[in-house]
């Protein structure tokens, strides 16, 4: 069974976030940022820009400025809440690569 469906739900989510979220809005205006996710059988990409998630599709981009690297059962927890992103990280279920900033940033998203 795939993450995509999963990984929309999730997006759509933060984009109602986005939507209702005026200071929310106006901080991510000004961010180009693409993301990669390699799920070890699955990969996929998106793009902050303009305020939103644009271009989500189940490939690797080139030259993403962050790169997360974890299982489909350790997205899934911690996009159900029941793994916390420090957890996961100190625990070596996800590994993430990119800039501090950029590391930082990626808190908004759960």
């Amino acid at each position: 069974m795939s993450m995509q469906d999963s990984i929309q739900v999730w997006i759509d989510r933060f984009q109602s976030k986005v939507d209702s979220d005026e200071a929310l809005r106006k901080e991510l205006m000004p961010l180009k940022k693409t993301f990669n996710m390699d799920l070890g059988t699955e990969h996929y990409s998106m793009r902050l820009e303009e305020g939103g998630i644009r271009g989500f599709a189940p490939v690797l981009a080139d030259g993403a400025d962050v790169t997360i690297r974890t299982t489909p059962a350790s997205l899934q927890a911690l996009m159900d809440g029941t793994l916390r992103p420090m957890k996961a990280y100190i625990t070596k279920k996800i590994s993430v690569e990119g800039k501090i900033q950029d590391l930082l940033f990626l808190k908004k998203f759960f």
